[in-house]
């Protein structure tokens, strides 16, 4: 049934609706488009001379029409932007930042790309808002599928990371543009694909300690590569890891791991220590001992040898004169025996006046020790008691 403007509807029933009662109108009623079209065109004809659309005002409406037409490709290009200019939907060349023109439309358009501002995609996490309490805020919210990962010596580790990229200067917009269909989802597939290479061909304990530069470079370098396999016209600036942890399940074990660890590090650490101060003082001891010995040996073969020459000069001397020498060595033999004792000498020819033979005689080394010993000086006391 065709629609009647006349008749209120597809149901015939007059202004009324199909319920029975007609729509109520509260608000202005709309322009007529008839009357609209016909005042247009009076003032039309009152614009142009002689009154009636003549040959001469098609032609100037003709060229207005084409100015204004020619006017349209004027377009501006943004600091931020790069202008990607289209001929019937086929790259033709890039326009720089500021006041450009191309064919208008629909020969050419004009793309304008943010080839500056930095874009950044998290993996393996996602920002929140919560609503309650009736304040906005932002919660991390972690994603499982993205984040768990496979290492090389088949442990679990949950990576958390973020990735930041921009569009190439040279020639990356129209890459960008139609290469690829999905950006972000691309970027998104590559770091995830590359960080899962990157975790298993890497064990566990380098990745939650000391290996993230590394394997934040690796990831870098991987997806990089991919990308412009692809043609993407995306240049990857930094890849940061955000969380590395083991699994939630097996955290507190983990962390007996690693603190059981931590102290048989310390412990050979100390022993090392320990090693380190014992060995060269032992070293040193060894060493000591060792040169004493020398030195004692180089002593004793000096002596001996200074005594065989000594008593090789002495029998020099005796093959010469014996009696002498026989007489002299007996001499000094008995000087080295009573030098430093008592002597009482005994004559058992003596005169028959002698008590049992006894020979006095003068002491003069003990003469010489006692005038040697300083007197003691005597009080006044007993210098008077003397008197």
């Amino acid at each position: 049934m065709p629609w009647s403007n006349q008749g209120g509807g597809p149901w015939g029933t007059g202004p009324k609706g199909p319920w029975g009662s007609g729509p109520q109108s509260t608000g202005p009623t709309p322009p007529d488009l008839e009357e609209l079209l016909r005042r247009s065109q009076d003032r039309l004809r009152r614009v142009l001379p002689g009154g009636s659309l003549g040959g001469k005002g098609i032609a100037v409406l003709v060229a207005v029409a084409i100015a204004l037409w020619g006017l349209s490709g004027f377009y501006r290009v943004e600091p931020d932007e790069l202008g990607v200019v289209l001929r019937f939907g086929k790259y033709t060349r890039d326009a720089t930042p500021g006041l450009n023109y191309h064919l208008p439309y629909p020969i050419e358009t004009v793309l304008t790309p943010k080839v500056t501002r930095v874009n950044r995609i998290d993996i393996g996490m996602r920002l929140v808002e919560d609503l309650r309490r009736g304040t906005t805020s932002t919660t991390m919210r972690d994603v499982p599928e993205e984040s768990l990962m496979l290492t090389g010596d088949e442990n679990i580790v949950d990576v958390d990371f973020s990735v930041f990229w921009v569009i190439k200067p040279a020639g990356g917009a129209s890459q960008y543009l139609f290469n690829i269909q999905n950006p972000e989802g691309t970027v998104k597939a590559v770091a995830e694909s590359a960080m899962r290479e990157v975790v298993g061909r890497s064990d566990v304990q380098p990745i939650l300690t000391g290996a993230r530069q590394t394997i934040e470079t690796a990831v870098h370098d991987l997806m990089q590569k991919t990308l412009d396999t692809y043609g993407a016209g995306i240049q990857i600036t930094q890849v940061q890891m955000q969380k590395v942890d083991p699994p939630s399940q097996v955290i507190d074990s983990f962390r007996d791991v690693q603190a059981a660890r931590a102290d048989l590090e310390r412990a050979q650490n100390e022993a090392q220590t320990y090693a380190n101060r014992v060995v060269p003082e032992a070293r040193g001891r060894a060493a000591q001992i060792t040169q004493a010995a020398e030195a004692y040996r180089e002593q004793t073969v000096a002596e001996a040898r200074g005594q065989a020459g000594r008593f090789s000069k002495i029998y020099e001397e005796y093959r010469k004169a014996p009696e002498i020498t026989r007489e002299r060595l007996y001499l000094e033999t008995m000087e080295r025996l009573f030098g430093g004792t008592d002597k009482i000498i005994l004559d058992p020819a003596g005169a028959a006046g002698t008590a049992g033979g006894i020979v006095p005689y003068l002491n003069l080394d003990e003469l010489g020790r006692r005038h040697a010993q300083p007197q003691a000086p005597q009080s006044r006391a007993q210098t008077g008691v003397s008197r």
